[in-house]
């Protein structure tokens, strides 16, 4: 018996697969450096106080809140306050700050505005750099705001020239002005490039730049990856000897353009004491 031919069965296309939809970005975060920093920094680790000491920073930070919201402290003397309500010992070397340099160094820690805002005495009044949601921030954000802070807005990248525009105003009125090239806070060991933008006000100003590093003697002052202000705070107030260190390097001038200056002085040279 002669059995029909099987009918030739078609090769069927093989489906279409979709790419992954790439994951979304905060608009604010568009311009943002990315750091490879998260809990694989330690910054949960390092010795603590016992928890009568941690409620009696918190008290004492609570009272120059308090006493910052009454008085018409200057904020270099609110910030010094602050850093011994905290615990936290203050160390600076290097030569002084000239009025109209531009400041620039590395950013670990929401600390790092406290620390700068405490020896702006030295530099004759120091205005720095920071994201808007800084002013927002209870006690920072009033430091920074006493500071008379620049605020720049990340999720306005096209306002960018327009802050650069007042920084350069004010190094030509001689005022001393402190920025983070880096553009977000990093441990240490996994440092960013420096963002070139604010180098730019001291190119158009004429104004020296001085390079400094800022050192904390205790993991818990990093402040990097998912942190929360409250998290960093709570690490902050159980930390024993914890300790900040700013390194000053001399001015230099900005004779180069912004990007050399930014590679050339992201790897300059500070003394290691």
């Amino acid at each position: 018996m002669r059995t029909a031919p099987r009918a030739a069965i078609a090769p069927t296309a093989p489906a279409q697969v979709r790419p992954a939809a790439p994951p979304r970005i905060p608009f604010d975060q568009l311009w943002r450096p990315y750091a490879d920093c998260g809990r694989q920094c330690g910054c949960d680790g390092g010795p603590q106080v016992g928890r009568a000491r941690r409620v009696l920073r918190t008290v004492a930070g609570g009272l120059v809140l308090l006493l910052g919201v009454l008085l018409p402290w200057r904020p270099d003397l609110m910030a010094r306050a602050l850093l011994r309500a905290l615990g936290i010992r203050l160390r600076v070397t290097g030569p002084a700050v000239v009025p109209g340099t531009l400041l620039v160094g590395n950013h670990v820690s929401w600390l790092d505005i406290v620390v700068m805002t405490a020896l702006s005495r030295r530099a004759g009044g120091l205005r720095m750099v920071a994201k808007t949601e800084v002013a927002t921030w209870p006690v920072i954000g009033r430091i920074a705001r006493r500071q008379r802070t620049i605020f720049v807005d990340r999720a306005r990248p096209r306002a960018l020239p327009d802050t650069v525009t007042q920084v350069t105003a004010a190094l030509r009125a001689g005022q001393a002005v402190q920025v983070f090239p880096e553009g977000t806070t990093t441990c240490g060991p996994h440092p960013v490039p420096w963002r070139a933008a604010f180098l730019q006000a001291a190119i158009d100003a004429g104004a020296p730049v001085q390079t400094f590093t800022l050192r904390y003697a205790h993991p818990a002052a990093g402040f990097v990856g998912d942190d929360s202000l409250v998290v960093s705070l709570r690490r902050v107030l159980a930390a024993r000897g914890l300790s900040a260190a700013v390194l000053l390097a001399a001015p230099r001038p900005a004779d180069a353009p912004r990007r050399e200056l930014a590679a050339r002085l992201s790897h300059a040279d500070l003394p290691m004491s």
